[in-house]
């Protein structure tokens, strides 16, 4: 009898994207409840005239792979969240990781803005909801929603939201809004 009652545990997968250096490894540590796994390696002479550093010169390390952390919601229910390599080179890991995935976090970075269209791209051609937070990093010029809407020419029903990716609350409040974005979407399609 406790078979029939118990339910089947249900499992979320999250996409975490953007360009280079923009935060999307911080992000996952951020908010994720175990010790991540990343797939950080060295800079190297390799990414001479490949990796555009202008911006984040003392960036020193890049995802060559994947994030991965995990946030449970409550017994039953999981959400796994899949930061994905910012690099071109690395972009052949996308479609493997976007498989069945319930969104994306899209995150742009002001100093960079036109990193983040290959993500939106990418998503907005697979019907894959997504939402734009805009990583508000120390020292770069503060633009509002609105201006950076304007900037990436998103349509209004996708949420753009100021976020600080170091800050476990801010990381919540982008999941948790990309969570609700995503239901709306599905929901409005069916």
């Amino acid at each position: 009898m406790d078979s029939v009652l118990s339910e089947d545990p249900v499992a979320l997968k999250i996409l975490v994207a953007g360009g280079f250096g923009v935060g999307k490894t911080t992000l996952v540590g951020s908010i994720s409840e175990i010790k991540p796994l990343r797939t950080e390696e060295v800079l190297s002479d390799r990414g001479i005239g490949v990796d555009d550093l202008d911006g984040v010169e003392a960036k020193n390390t890049t995802t060559v792979a994947m994030d991965f952390g995990r946030i449970t919601i409550r017994e039953g229910l999981v959400v796994y969240l899949f930061g994905t390599p910012g690099q071109e080179r690395f972009w052949f890991m996308w479609d493997e990781l976007s498989h069945g995935a319930l969104g994306a976090v899209v995150i742009a970075d002001t100093r960079r803005l036109t990193d983040c269209f290959p993500s939106l791209d990418y998503f907005e051609q697979r019907g894959t909801p997504f939402v734009v937070a805009v990583n508000c990093f120390d020292g770069a010029a503060q633009h509002s929603v609105d201006d950076v809407r304007i900037a990436l020419d998103l349509d209004d029903n996708v949420p753009v939201m100021l976020c600080d990716v170091r800050r476990r609350t801010s990381a919540k409040e982008v999941m948790i809004t990309l969570v609700e974005h995503s239901l709306r979407t599905l929901t409005s399609a069916n």
